[in-house]
């Protein structure tokens, strides 16, 4: 059931960008894939085959609950094809990266911004990790000490460097890291996603090549068989995805918080009169710079900032072997791993708690993986092997052999270790140093809320990117804002470093322990390596998070549940939009119009026929929606040319400008209705003004009608019987660009060149047709059919172009659920009245907008 909700003009301006390549995969999108075929069947299915033509609703994607299936063997196919994926049989080569062929200096420009930008929370964590963890268990003795150095340097090594740097950083998506990056990459190699929207076509985009490893294959793809076919470990997937972002998003609240807290606390040192009410002002003015000044990007930020982080880790190391060699180099014992065991024999249960403070010399860990959209792989893991990890291990030695002489000085361990000669020049690297880690979840939190809202996760945003030749380069003003409220917030209720470690370490792990889960998976559908090793590092790391976990929230009545409470409103958020948004979806599936409607309409569609090119957008890839039936009864003419625009976001993070847009006709010839959908992956930015994208749109669409007149040519040559019925499938073949030959068994829109409904503003030129007719009549009456056709095209732009916004409301029926009626008619609708309206992303005059209501019953 569907409800007119009313006509109106507007619009707005949005950004729109270039498209810079990224680094891909090496499957050339043309390769054969392996399959399971059922033992009684001789073909393959092409499921993906149906038309626009098919009547009657279509939901591709949707789950199958027949658990009973065939016997099957594993075969080698050729790929998929589909009248949809002509268009994107031409794969140009594999896209640069944004970082290939840099030089020397360039490359250590960018050393200097990965500092800036990527290292600052890992970087920090000595102000803090030592202090907290001998709150929790004070020192008994010199044994402490080291047990719990020991404790810090393992953690050090096997979270950030084997976990992160050695593992983590190889299941980026095209250089693109973080939660959603990661299901990003599920999604590609399996139809996972809750949303149904995929088409076959998307694997033909160059930057979405598959690798198609040998071992480990059978098993692969039975797990992708699974997770394709459960719709159970469909939604668990998700939430998994969406608990890990709403975890990042907590992070980058309290990450700040904790960082500039520390920091500042540094005053309570050097100046006796200091008190914690003054610290948390200071603190408060801090904050409040540093999120305005996000706005100014990445780039200049990680630039300026970079070379004071690099002074940081360089008087972090000057300081830790000053300490070494003053007081006591005997804590280098702590790298004997025994020394662990040890501590926890000795402290037991005050161990085991003061592992929550331990973690926090891990933390930051995710914004390496998070940011990795900002920086290439190599530099990223280059930076932290030869220059942070060391400097760190050098900074925890040094505070170690001070507490080995000072058991006392716990509470501000870092600053009491400091000679008192380079105190307040440390002191000021020191703060300059936490305003940097501030911003580096920060930055992870705009990537991820970029890609989740790309991916149907996440409500349309404003998206400022800072850099013209960084695509990843980014700045959300209103989560910047929304940060530093809730920042502040937990500045000024949680005054405590200690409370508001254990919210770091709460926030922190969430996220990890998802990124292990989704890296695991990876492994066994991706990557298809040794189950030895895959067991090998999910019991491990997932074993070690949990061991993290269970210390951190046994400290949750302290203070930090306003973490946890901040994580679940992001979740609920997330979860209740990408609901709303499949079950809108859907419904718009389900009411399109049928193609026999469309055929008693006429070519005029029962109203008149005006000069100039309607684009309707809407969100369908499939069918003629709904929505198109309230503009012929609402408005009193039709464009003479109506094109379906459906602007899609596609699991990659490029799509190649060449690659763009996908054509098919929605009607016969004579309708003049064509279905366009364009295609942009997660880290595209539309830019371009309205004018240039109409013009590559023409120009897309006039390529589709010559290539489409000239298959027509190759069947009439090998067919002289050109008479055929209008329902009738024929075969065509199909050379594509590495000489492969396919044999497409589709129906084709040549069928309706023989129609009885022949358009009027064709019949006018049917006596120019007659006159001069050549020897070849055949010949003679394609090419005058496909001048004729460019002719109207470019006719129809000269009239003009109008944006046809089709704007579609849900309301869940009277006797739905309380639960469904609550979250549909009250949440989900607060967030689409709240979110950037799709017109935002248009920049196109008011007067060139017409908008028509519906709002669907669910």
């Amino acid at each position: 059931m569907a409800e007119e909700a009313g006509v109106g003009n507007g619009g707005s301006s949005s950004s729109r960008r270039e498209i810079n390549g990224a680094g891909f995969s090496s499957m050339d999108s043309l390769e054969s894939r392996w399959v399971f075929q059922d033992e009684d069947d001789s073909e393959i299915d092409d499921e993906e085959d149906e038309d626009d033509y098919e009547d009657g609703p279509h939901l591709p994607g949707v789950d199958s609950d027949d658990e009973d299936a065939p016997d099957q063997r594993l075969i080698r196919t050729g790929p998929r094809i589909d009248s949809f994926d002509v268009e994107a049989l031409e794969v140009p080569g594999v896209q640069r990266s944004d970082y290939e062929d840099f030089g020397i200096g360039r490359k250590i420009i960018l050393a200097f911004q990965t500092l800036g930008v990527v290292f600052g929370d890992v970087g920090t964590s000595p102000l803090y990790t030592f202090s907290v963890m001998f709150s929790k268990a004070p020192i008994n003795g010199n044994e402490d000490v080291i047990g719990a150095l020991s404790l810090v340097l393992y953690t050090l090594i096997l979270i950030p460097l084997v976990k992160y740097v050695l593992v983590v950083l190889w299941a980026n998506d095209d250089g693109e890291g973080g939660t959603f990056a990661l299901y990003s990459l599920i999604c590609r190699h399996a139809k996972v996603s809750l949303l149904p929207n995929q088409l076959p076509s998307d694997a033909r985009i160059s930057s979405f090549r598959l690798k198609v490893p040998s071992a480990e294959l059978e098993r692969s793809l039975k797990i992708k068989e699974r997770l394709e076919t459960s719709l159970t470990l469909k939604k668990l997937l998700l939430i998994l995805v969406l608990a890990g972002t709403s975890m990042v998003i907590a992070d980058g609240v309290v990450t700040p918080a904790m960082s500039v807290m520390s920091a500042v606390g540094g005053l309570k040192v050097g100046v006796d009169a200091i008190e914690q009410d003054e610290v948390v002002m200071i603190s408060v003015a801090f904050l409040v710079i540093l999120f305005s000044v996000q706005k100014f990007g990445t780039s200049k930020v990680g630039l300026a900032v970079g070379p004071a982080l690099f002074i940081w880790f360089c008087s972090l190391a000057g300081i830790g072997i000053y300490n070494l060699v003053k007081y006591d180099t005997s804590v280098l014992r702590a790298f004997n791993p025994v020394h662990i065991y040890l501590y926890f024999k000795r402290n037991s249960a005050k161990a085991w708690y003061a592992l929550g403070g331990c973690l926090l010399c891990a933390t930051g860990s995710e914004a390496m993986f998070a940011d990795l959209c900002y920086f290439p792989v190599q530099s990223i893991q280059f930076t932290f092997v030869f220059l942070v990890l060391p400097c760190l291990l050098l900074g925890y030695l040094g505070q170690a052999a001070y507490l080995m002489n000072n058991p006392n000085g716990t509470e501000q361990v870092f600053f009491s270790s400091i000679p008192s000669g380079v105190f307040w020049p440390i002191f000021l690297i020191a703060n300059i140093a936490a305003l940097i880690a501030s911003r580096t979840m920060t930055t992870a939190t705009f990537s991820c809320i970029k890609q989740s809202t790309a991916l149907g996760c996440f409500p349309r945003l404003k998206i400022i990117h800072t850099s013209r030749k960084f695509m990843g380069q980014i700045y959300i003003p209103v989560i910047n804002w929304f940060l530093l409220a809730v920042c502040l917030v937990v500045v000024c209720s949680i005054s405590s470093i200690n409370e508001i470690g254990n919210a770091y370490g709460i926030a922190e792990l969430g996220v990890m322990m998802m990124t292990t889960v989704l890296v695991t998976i990876v492994m066994l559908l991706i990557w298809q390596i040794n189950i030895v090793i895959v067991l090998s590092f999910v019991i491990s790391f997932l074993g070690l998070e949990l061991t993290f976990f269970s210390s951190v929230l046994w400290s949750v009545t302290d203070g930090s549940w306003i973490i946890l409470v901040f994580a679940v409103i992001m979740f609920l958020i997330m979860y209740f939009w990408n609901y709303g948004s499949k079950l809108k979806y859907e419904t718009e599936v389900k009411q399109k119009l049928s193609m026999n409607l469309m055929r008693e309409l006429g070519c005029n569609l029962g109203t008149i026929r005006a000069p100039g090119i309607g684009l309707l957008y809407n969100e369908l890839v499939k069918g003629v929606p709904a929505i198109f039936g309230h503009f012929l009864t609402t408005l009193p003419a039709i464009h003479s040319m109506i094109i379906f625009v459906c602007i899609k976001y596609v699991p990659v993070p490029v799509v190649p400008q060449s690659e763009r847009f996908l054509f098919r006709r929605v009607c016969p010839k004579s309708y003049h209705i064509f279905r366009c959908i364009a295609r942009y992956g997660y880290k595209d930015v539309r830019k371009e003004n309205h004018q240039t994208f109409e013009q590559l749109l023409i120009e897309s669409l006039e390529k589709f009608i010559r290539r489409e007149a000239q298959e027509r040519q190759l069947e009439s040559d090998g067919d002289e019987d050109t008479d055929y019925e209008e329902d009738t499938p024929l075969s065509r073949v199909l050379i594509a660009p590495n000489g492969s030959v396919y044999s497409l068994s589709v129906p084709l829109l040549a069928e309706f060149e023989g129609s009885s409904n022949n358009p009027i503003s064709e019949a006018s030129t049917s006596e120019e047709m007659k006159a001069d007719l050549p020897a070849d009549p055949l010949i003679s009456d394609a090419e005058h059919g496909l001048e004729r056709e460019l002719s109207f095209i470019r006719k129809a732009k000269e009239s003009g172009v109008v944006y046809l916004l089709g704007h579609g409301d849900i309301r869940a029926r009277k006797d739905s659920w309380f639960i469904k009626k609550l979250v549909i008619n009250y949440f989900y609708a607060f967030l689409r009245k709240n979110c950037r309206r799709g017109i935002a992303n248009l920049s196109v005059p008011h007067s060139h907008l017409m908008q028509v209501g519906m709002t669907y019953m669910v």
